[in-house]
């Protein structure tokens, strides 16, 4: 049995809580710590354990075994001070992969300086993410997987319904792969499907391809 993922969140503001509550129903276990009594009891039934203690103190994350958990989470509001001081601590104290609200560009650029695995910006990856989703709706989702390619589920286009995978010649016009197709009504997924597999408008394409080649794609969806 695969061991179970721990995660301790340092701060548990609107960001914190969200987290925990998605972290738990994927079956994560989670330390949760806060200045605020009344946060950590409100979030009781989603922690394994909750703590109530200043995180820029490093006495308060010493007794977390920081070194030994699956990662740690830090989304301590806007203060910058806190958030460093914070992070600073998990590093000394062991933490190997450490994630990180950001406040400010400038002070993202501080934390990857203290080995930060990522910093995270919510309000602009929501904005972002939103604003492909009104400008190509056809696009169910994006998931980058390294800094060129990304994997993309679009639905079928108009002008794709109809017409085999041969005819389409995507990789050879747009330089992307077709590596499913999932019909949108029953669920099913057909996996590197044959080139004379034929489209239909309630089907969704899952595809391998450079980011660069994707804003080409966009243009006809």
């Amino acid at each position: 049995m695969a061991e179970l993922k721990h995660f301790v969140l340092i701060g548990l503001g609107s960001f914190g809580a969200a987290l925990a509550k998605k972290l738990k129903a994927n079956g994560c276990r989670i330390t949760g710590i806060d200045a605020s009594a009344e946060i950590v009891q409100d979030l009781q039934q989603f922690l394994f354990e909750g703590i109530i203690g200043d995180a820029t103190e490093r006495e308060s994350l010493e007794a977390l075994g920081l070194d030994r958990v699956t990662g740690v989470v830090i989304s301590l509001g806007e203060d910058i001070t806190r958030s460093l001081l914070a992070t600073l601590h998990a590093k000394e104290l062991g933490a190997k992969h450490i994630f990180v609200k950001g406040v400010t560009r400038e002070h993202g650029k501080i934390l990857k300086s203290l080995g930060v695995e990522r910093v995270i910006f919510p309000e602009i990856e929501i904005a972002t993410q939103l604003a492909d989703r009104l400008t190509w709706p056809s696009v169910i989702d994006h998931l980058p997987i390294d800094p060129e390619y990304s994997f993309v589920e679009i639905a079928v286009p108009a002008d794709f319904s109809g017409k085999t995978l041969i005819e389409l010649e995507l990789r050879k016009r747009y330089g992307i792969w077709v590596v499913g197709i999932k019909d949108a009504l029953s669920g099913r997924l057909t996996m590197l499907p044959d080139a004379n597999f034929r489209l239909s408008d309630d089907q969704m394409l899952l595809v391998v391809g450079k980011e660069v080649e994707f804003a080409r794609l966009r243009s006809i969806i």
